[in-house]
């Protein structure tokens, strides 16, 4: 039995972590004190204006832990670890987990590429951002590429150097075909160069240089080299317009304001890069009832700079947090250089902070019904089934379907919802290989039993390797397994658990005579529901993804089979040419409409069985027209 009294007078007078449990051992509270003696003690006194939701939390308290560190560095860095890990009940949060798009130079290749990257990795390549638009990343990856014409394909230069043909975008004029020894390393690095410093924001040169190439491409009437430069131009110009806000110092900083109400707290970063405002975002942050602001925006720059792969130069802070000279030794050990906190009272940097939590008013005011309206459709509809099933827990649901036509290509869909969002990471495909013929629930026993066995085998070498984590979408089990049916796919899914030794639970989606979603299927009795509720519509997306999924599958495969059986058809196109000319060609039309040049290009294609080939689809070959046709319909 714990005694709380007696364990607290063992408390230690050092800096430390410690652990709140319920009387169900469930981990509520995790925080860090400088000493942990005067810390922990405070929690059990009289009431001293802590708050109600402090008080709540105390009242739940069964026992407590704690763990001794050397420093409050140290405690603090231990404290966000078990946060992150456990995300207690009573820990104010940050509600969103964000990763933001980065560009990333390979400067480390002798031929380097432009990439888009979520991560920011210690692998010698230069990094930009990061960026709030995932769109705006691609959108500028692809205009650096057109301005400089770098390679964007992955072959390992110069090693393969003249292994295979030129790609098209060396044809297009996007690349310049190192792959083929067409540029020099030094021509090719002095265009990297010119990338760099356009993603440094230094684009008068490169827009000197459009104009220039315009105006002579012009005189020299090729006009469609002329309108190219012109667009390209026009680009960069776009890109230079949205970085007119800038600091003079050229420092990368972020702007840190928040607005809070009774319930709600909402911070808002303005994220400046080398001295531009490249972009904001807003953060929820959940249990702040009665939670003063200094110690929201704590919580909220050790949860965010704990998992953000850049820290900038500045912190630009809206009020004093605990702490502070604590904080910046952590974020300078994370970034390896020294990191900043500031609170400006006047000057350009207090106006940011002043626009950043009008920003964050806006967005409280304005955004909370639909974020409870998106919540309502999610995790809102996810609870509606898990009570409507009884289900204690309820996160993650796969649903699977069986698409075929009269048991051609039999094929199986897999997908995956976590918290009533699609996680379409997770899906995956089935190609049936012990069924033919139209057997749904054959097919269904081979699609679940391989589902199931394949995850059962990784989680096994994870426990053999030692390895906690469960990584890949085969070794996380569902919450609910949702079938594509009712009694009898339900009876399929509880045979192959019953067989695997697996406990999971198992719903049917049940149609109506009109193909249209009327309820579930569980425990041998069918529940109805409600129509205009937000389980019902969740349900409804979810059966749907499932038979999308599983259909687009199958006619990616019929396809391939029909440009497969027709290409049988032509003398000297065996196996390995079928293939190849599958490879390059995604239809049967695609095959009639290229010349003989182009089919004489595939490495495996001499000109003689390219002209045969052309021949079989132009000459006059009546009946093989007609079989063409009769294929497609198929």
């Amino acid at each position: 039995m714990f005694d709380v009294q007696e364990e607290l007078k063992k408390l230690p007078n050092c800096p430390g972590v410690y652990i709140m449990h319920d009387e169900w051992d469930h981990i509520i509270y995790v925080g860090k004190a400088i000493n942990l003696h005067n810390r922990v003690r405070s929690y059990f006194r009289p009431n001293i204006g802590r708050g109600p939701q402090i008080d709540k939390m105390v009242s739940l308290i069964s026992r407590f832990e704690y763990i001794v560190t050397d420093s409050e560095l140290e405690a603090l860095v231990l404290e966000n670890n078990l946060i992150k890990e456990h995300r207690p009940k009573y820990n104010t949060m940050l509600k969103d987990d964000k990763t933001y798009p980065y560009i990333k130079v390979t400067v480390s290749e002798e031929f380097p590429r432009v990439l888009f990257s979520r991560q920011m990795k210690k692998d010698r390549s230069r990094y930009f951002g990061p960026y709030t638009s995932a769109g705006a990343v691609k959108d500028t990856i692809e205009l650096i590429n057109k301005l400089y014409q770098l390679r964007t394909c992955n072959r390992n230069l110069p090693k393969d150097c003249g292994n295979d043909r030129a790609c098209l975008n060396y044809h297009i004029k996007q690349c310049l075909a190192p792959c083929q020894g067409l540029v020099s390393k030094e021509d090719y690095q002095r265009q990297v160069k010119k990338a760099l410093d356009f993603l440094n924001g230094s684009y008068q040169d490169t827009l000197k240089e459009l104009e220039r190439q315009m105006q002579q491409a012009s005189e020299n009437l090729e006009f469609e080299d002329a309108i190219r430069y012109r667009d390209l131009y026009n680009s960069v110009k776009q890109v230079a317009l949205k970085q007119k806000m800038e600091g003079s110092d050229g420092e990368d900083k972020d702007i840190i304001a928040l607005a809070a109400d009774e319930q709600d707290a909402v911070v808002q970063v303005f994220f400046v890069r080398g001295g531009k405002l490249i972009g904001r975002e807003h953060f929820y942050m959940t249990h702040v009832s009665g939670i003063p602001k200094q110690q929201i925006l704590l919580d909220f720059v050790k949860q965010f700079y704990a998992g953000t792969p850049f820290i900038p130069r500045e912190l630009i802070l809206q009020e004093n947090i605990e702490d502070m000279e604590v904080i910046e030794q952590w974020l300078t050990r994370r970034k390896g250089g020294r990191v900043y906190l500031k609170v400006p009272r006047i000057g350009s940097k207090e106006k940011l902070v002043e626009l950043a939590a009008k920003n964050a008013m806006l967005v409280l005011s304005q955004d909370k019904e639909r974020i409870r309206r998106e919540e309502g459709r999610t995790i809102g509809a996810v609870k509606e089934i898990a009570k409507l099933l009884e289900l204690s827990e309820l996160n993650r649901m796969e649903a699977f379907d069986i698409s075929n036509i009269s048991g051609f290509a039999n094929v199986g869909s897999m997908v995956v919802y976590e918290k009533g969002k699609p996680k379409k990471s997770d899906y995956r495909k089935f190609k049936i290989k012990s069924v033919s013929g139209p057997d749904d629930y054959a097919c269904m026993k081979e699609v679940l039993t391989r589902r199931f066995l394949h995850g059962m085998e990784e989680r096994k070498e994870l426990m053999e390797k030692e390895i906690e984590d469960e990584f890949g979408s085969f070794t996380k089990f569902p919450d609910l397994l949702l079938m594509d049916g009712g009694k009898g796919q339900v009876n399929i899914a509880l045979q192959v658990l019953d067989e695997l030794k697996l406990s999971i639970p198992v719903c049917g989606m049940v149609k109506d005579d009109n193909h249209n979603t009327r309820g579930l299927y569980y425990n041998n009795e069918e529940i109805l529901i409600g129509r205009n509720s937000e389980a019902f519509k969740l349900i409804t997306r979810i059966q749907d993804e499932a038979h999308r999924f599983a259909i687009e599958y199958h006619r990616s495969l019929r396809s391939k089979s029909q440009v497969s059986s027709v290409l049988d058809g032509i003398p000297g196109v065996g196996p390995s040419r079928r293939k190849a000319l599958m490879r390059r060609f995604k239809s049967i039309e695609e095959v009639k409409s290229a010349d003989v040049e182009t089919l004489a290009g595939l490495d495996e294609i001499p000109e003689s069985v390219a002209q045969g080939i052309y021949d079989f689809f132009h000459g006059a070959k009546e009946p093989a027209a007609e079989r063409v046709e009769i294929e497609d319909r198929v």
